[in-house]
């Protein structure tokens, strides 16, 4: 199996490649991104790792590092109080999908954040009080971040998992609760711990528990 990561350079991207590699020690990971200097040391080294320079814009180069890539597992998410306008990552999306399509590849595993609605969810005060907040005071990243679930739910591709987060800790928990807000596992649970991010999304790749769902996960 080959894995194309994007979003690599950053904490929740970086925790995810190395669980990626620990995970699937023979299997080549693809690493494309803006800035390969951002990496650390160790990724870089990998004898399985390729890395590769280039924009989400770049057509040509991020097709060539689809080439021969099973599964695209992103770490993509938006700037907080500085994102841009004109969702640029839901742009990027519907780019990064067009491509797979046209390599057949047909795997997506993504970052995204309760901003993002689900059916199956039920109101939840803690949540929505989140979500408000993030409505106002992060605007455009909101936003961007809506786009993106709107792009990856009307794509067509055959397999997707989106992993809704809260807030983002940094503690060594690897504990995760999955589910939907209000459905009462969940709670009021508003931290996900990157390291527990990191192993529930490289779980998944095996598990198929979550395929064409977009799963709340929480630190216990």
């Amino acid at each position: 199996m080959k894995f194309l990561v994007l979003g690599a350079t950053g904490p929740s991207g970086v925790l995810l490649v190395r669980e990626l590699l620990a995970v699937y020690p023979e299997s080549p990971v693809v690493i494309y991104v803006r800035s390969p200097e951002k990496l650390p040391g160790d990724i870089p080294a990998h004898p399985n790792v390729t890395l590769l320079k280039g924009t989400l814009e770049d057509e040509k180069a991020l097709g060539e590092a689809l080439e021969g890539v099973e599964i695209v597992l992103s770490a993509l998410g938006p700037r907080q109080f500085d994102h841009p306008s004109g969702t640029p990552l839901a742009h990027a999306y519907e780019g990064l999908i067009k491509l797979m399509k046209q390599r057949g590849v047909n795997r997506l595993l993504a970052l995204g954040t309760i901003s993002m609605e689900d059916k199956a969810d039920h109101f939840n005060a803690v949540f929505y009080g989140m979500v408000t907040t993030v409505s106002i005071s992060m605007r455009n990243a909101y936003k961007d971040i809506r786009a993106i679930a709107d792009v990856i739910r009307s794509s067509s591709l055959e397999h997707y998992t989106v992993f809704r987060v809260p807030i983002l800790g940094n503690k060594e928990s690897r504990e995760v609760i999955a589910g939907y807000i209000g459905d009462g596992k969940t709670n009021n649970h508003v931290t996900l711990h990157r390291a527990g991010f990191a192993a529930f999304v490289v779980a998944e790749i095996a598990n198929k528990q979550w395929d064409l769902e977009f799963p709340v996960i929480v630190s216990k």
